[in-house]
């Protein structure tokens, strides 16, 4: 059981990434997934997150707008676009897989990726 992030990088005020996750192992079908992020000296929390049960979603208030989340079921992949991006926007980011309550609760994600760095630059 796998997820491998990749997409992050470095870019521009304003710029835009792609992350990508995909899943081995297991079937992402049965699963919330989502991304979230952690700043050094904060706590972890949710960007974006996307139940494929009930196809609810949760955008965090500050990617509202500019962030989008989306899954590609062939692939077993699931995506983040952002857009506009900010210089706050800068730290790693982490996929994840997990059967939740409530999609945007973090202790609720069993399967974590290895998490990929985004830097805005201003």
């Amino acid at each position: 059981v796998q997820l491998q992030a990749s997409g992050g990088g470095l870019v521009q005020l304003g710029g835009s990434l792609r992350l990508s996750c995909t899943a081995s192992g297991f079937s992402l079908d049965s699963y919330a997934i989502g991304w979230f992020r952690q700043a050094p000296g904060k706590e972890r929390e949710a960007v974006s997150c996307f139940s494929r049960r009930d196809g609810s979603t949760y955008y965090a208030d500050s990617v509202k707008g500019r962030f989008t989340i989306s899954v590609d079921p062939a692939k077993n992949t699931v995506y983040l676009q952002m857009n506009s991006l900010k210089p706050v926007d800068t730290t790693v980011y982490y996929c994840a897989a997990g059967v939740t309550r409530f999609i945007h609760i973090v202790e609720e994600y069993s399967y974590w990726g290895q998490g990929t760095q985004v830097t805005v630059s201003s």
